[in-house]
């Protein structure tokens, strides 16, 4: 297999260095990276219509900054093409021209740029099209081509930086098909991290002989994350173990769990190796500074760094003037007049507009008998007023396909009972109902708390935990059977094991989930809602609309619940 090495000429700018950390001597090489930037190219906040502090226009400041002075290695580490307004235009409306990652990545000199789950999860049509006209190498070690063997992107990258020799080797994060159809990662096939990553360190050994290897991987430090542990095979967040387990690696830089994280772990042979996470969405950007001594030694040293306080490239902004003008042209279309707020945090006391909304989407676009939905931004309002088209990004950020699963009456009603445990506590006690109104008692994230459309049910949080819920009928008031197959309706991320609500919930075995799913809707499930809309405002007076509740659902007793639930709400 062919190597390929890259030398990327380093940008220049004339820009203070005021408030830049200590930086580099002439024997050090700094990496600068960044992970699940989502979309934040413009420090805009497209969807609220109104500044934003953080993006990678403030990241072109700060990075010019050190360019200026050392010699920088530039990463990026996946999950850059999925989360606002801005990429999803250039990614599915404008896609004649050139995919707006890839000119950002070129403009701000990028050397490498490793692939995410949600980069995935946008279609071969616009990753293909990316990695096509990006100037980097898109990395990823552990992404094998079904057809040929090899690699399906580049494995590794090596950079010359004042006479040093610096290897990258990306992973990704093996967990993709588990959350996603076929049709996102036909022809691919994702490799155990731990095993990818022992094989391409002798690799590289072998063949380049570098003088430091760096981990770009696109997963967490959690390991334990969703019931697995460290002998779970193609683990989801594997980093750790990687750095426990395989010699080699000087330092690694993470993502994927949109955490911050600045540790150590211990290699094979003792040796101390930094662990860096910078979160997401470009609020930091991460500094790793590589010391090469005298004697042949070398230490690595890792920080955050806050682009709050840095002011966006004025360069950077002018240059892409014209594709922000586009966005906000197209986000700030009016899809209806909303007559009266919505709030996410409704879907946790019951049946909420929130969540309903997306239900009845489900429900009309699918056929389904049943639809699941969970409330993906626990603190997102949508105003009254001129319903936007930017507005839909914050109900629904990613763009996930819907998908129809055949279950049982008996897995649908596990199902509501795995999900339900998550979030209220055994018994309501101490005037509270919800766990996630207690600080350091929140079991999950909000977007793992499905409720169901398509029947009637009660919630019972005096009951233990497996006996809470109560489905009383289906919709229509006929009769809700435990042995009888229903058609159930949810997003591509759920409906491939994402949450674990079908597998340790509904108890179907993780390889045999895909084998349930009997039809997927070739549309993402923000569109079809703002469709939906759309039409429903054509077909209303003056264009006002008012998104209701279905009513389907509520906990019980009410006596009980009532005064903590509303105490409960308060918190967010």
């Amino acid at each position: 297999m062919t190597i390929f090495r890259y030398s990327i000429a380093r940008l220049s700018l004339a820009l203070s260095l005021a408030s830049a950390p200590c930086l580099a001597s002439a024997q050090s090489v700094n990496v600068l990276y960044t992970s699940d930037v989502h979309g934040a190219v413009f420090n805009y906040d497209y969807i609220r219509d109104t500044i934003a502090d953080y993006s990678l226009a403030n990241a072109h400041t700060y990075i010019s900054q050190v360019r200026d002075t050392s010699d920088v290695i530039l990463l990026d580490n996946g999950d850059f093409l999925q989360g606002t307004p801005v990429v999803y235009y250039y990614n599915h409306v404008d896609t004649a021209a050139v995919n707006l990652m890839a000119r950002v990545f070129n403009y701000m000199d990028y050397d490498a740029v490793g692939i995410g789950n949600h980069d995935i999860e946008t279609g071969h049509k616009v990753y293909d099209k990316f990695v096509r006209q990006v100037d980097a190498p898109v990395l990823a070690a552990n992404v094998k081509n079904t057809k040929t063997g090899d690699p399906y992107f580049q494995p590794y990258a090596i950079f010359k930086r004042g006479g040093k020799r610096i290897a990258v080797i990306a992973l990704i994060t093996p967990y993709v098909p588990h959350w996603l159809p076929e049709q996102f990662w036909s022809g691919m096939e994702f490799e155990d991290m731990v095993e990818s990553a022992a094989h391409w360190v002798k690799v590289v050994k072998d063949k380049e002989a570098p003088d430091a290897i760096v981990g770009l991987f696109h997963a967490g430090h959690n390991f334990n994350y969703n019931n697995q542990t460290a002998d779970t095979y193609k683990n989801e967040n594997a980093s750790l173990l990687v750095a426990q387990r395989v010699e080699g690696f000087d330092a690694i830089l993470i993502g994927h769990d949109h955490q911050l994280y600045n540790q150590e772990a211990v290699s094979p042979s003792g040796r101390r190796i930094p662990i860096l996470d910078v979160g997401a969405a470009t609020r930091n950007i991460g500094l790793l500074t590589i010391d090469f001594k005298k004697d042949g030694s070398k230490v690595c040293k890792t920080s955050i760094i806050a682009l709050s306080n840095r002011k966006p490239s004025e360069t950077f902004d002018k240059h892409f003037l014209p594709q922000q003008l586009a966005v906000k042209a197209y986000t700030r279309r009016v899809i209806a007049n909303l007559q009266e707020p919505v709030y996410a945090k409704d879907a946790l006391a019951g049946s909420s507009a929130f969540c309903d909304v997306v239900h009845r989407t489900t429900l009309k676009h699918t056929g389904a008998d049943i639809s699941f939905a969970a409330p993906l931004q626990i603190n997102c309002v949508i105003p009254a007023g001129n319903l936007t088209v930017g507005r839909m990004f914050a109900l629904y950020k990613y763009e996930n396909m819907l998908c129809v699963l055949k279950l049982t009456g008996k897995e649908i009603l596990n199902y509501l009972e795995y999900s339900y445990d998550q979030w209220i506590q055994n018994p309501a006690k101490d005037g509270h109902v919800l766990v996630l109104s207690r600080p350091g008692r929140m079991k999950t994230n909000s977007y793992a708390l499905d409720s169901a459309a398509g029947i009637i049910y009660t919630v019972d949080v005096t009951k233990k935990k497996g006996s809470r819920v109560n489905i009383v009928s289906m919709a229509d008031g006929s009769k809700f059977n435990l042995q009888k197959s229903y058609t159930v309706a949810m997003n591509s991320y759920r409906a491939k094991g994402g949450g674990g609500l079908l597998e340790y919930g509904a108890g179907i075995k993780i390889n045999d989930i895909p084998k349930r799913i009997i039809k997927t809707i070739d549309q993402d499930l923000r569109g079809l809602v703002i469709q939906d809309l759309a039409e429903q405002a054509a077909n209303s007076k003056d264009g006002i609309i008012k998104v209701e509740p279905l009513n389907n659902w509520r906990f019980v007793p009410e006596k009980v619940v009532a005064k903590p639930m509303k105490q409960d709400l308060k918190a967010f």
